[in-house]
């Protein structure tokens, strides 16, 4: 678990094939206490070798890159570096590209104009084990749902389920989970397992996806 006042800073490699751009957020990450900018790449293929003995411990993944793109370095970071967690940099008219994303194996999600507050709160909460999606994100991408016709299965989730998943959504852990349910920890741990294999999710970004599809979740 990542203590925001530990003297190891998370160490970060940014992987976005504007120049511009990676030197302000390297910037903005190397002048936020706690964290240091451990490397850049302008593409996946280069983002490979960059990783190899940097030490990082989180990747900020730009979508659309040459050579490789963001998914398939995705998939390629968490396959080869078991330790390195993924957030995506998107932008508007990405949301198609969510999913491959989520698949691929990133824990969260950012626009890339985000306030360096939000960049903190994603990367500290995917440190701990958690899942991140930006608010304005979650809201283009429900909109986005909203406006399509296509009929999608509920995977037959119980109330208890539904309810849990809505919890999920909020962030919230096992744990606070069974406390703001008065039901065991166990209990819980049950519930996430079938949810993970009736949604066929492979992680808690899939789950949370899944929800704002089905619309088990909103944002006014």
């Amino acid at each position: 678990m990542i203590n925001e006042n530990s003297e190891k800073p998370v160490r970060i490699v940014i992987a976005d094939d504007h120049q511009l751009f990676r030197n302000g957020l390297r910037l903005l990450l190397d002048s936020t206490p706690g964290f240091e900018v451990a490397g850049e790449s302008a593409d996946g293929a280069e983002l490979l070798r960059v990783l190899e003995g940097t030490g990082a411990d989180l990747v900020l993944m730009d979508i659309n890159m040459p050579e490789m793109d963001g998914i398939e370095a995705t998939r390629k970071v968490t396959a080869r570096f078991k330790g390195i967690h993924v957030i995506a940099l998107s932008m508007y008219g990405e949301e198609e590209y969510y999913y491959k994303m989520v698949d691929a194996g990133a824990k969260g999600f950012l626009l890339k104009d985000s306030d360096i507050s939000e960049v903190r709160e994603a990367v500290h909460t995917v440190m701990k084990g958690g899942s991140y999606f930006s608010q304005e994100l979650l809201y283009h991408v429900i909109q986005k749902f909203k406006t399509r016709e296509t009929e999608v299965k509920m995977a037959n989730l119980s109330k208890r389920e539904k309810e849990i998943l809505m919890k999920i959504c909020e962030g919230l852990s096992n744990q606070e989970i069974a406390d703001a349910l008065f039901i065991s920890k166990r209990t819980v741990d049950k519930h996430r397992a079938n949810l993970l294999s009736k949604t066929a999710s492979k992680n808690t970004a899939s789950l949370i996806l899944f929800a704002i599809r089905n619309r088990i979740i909103d944002i006014p």
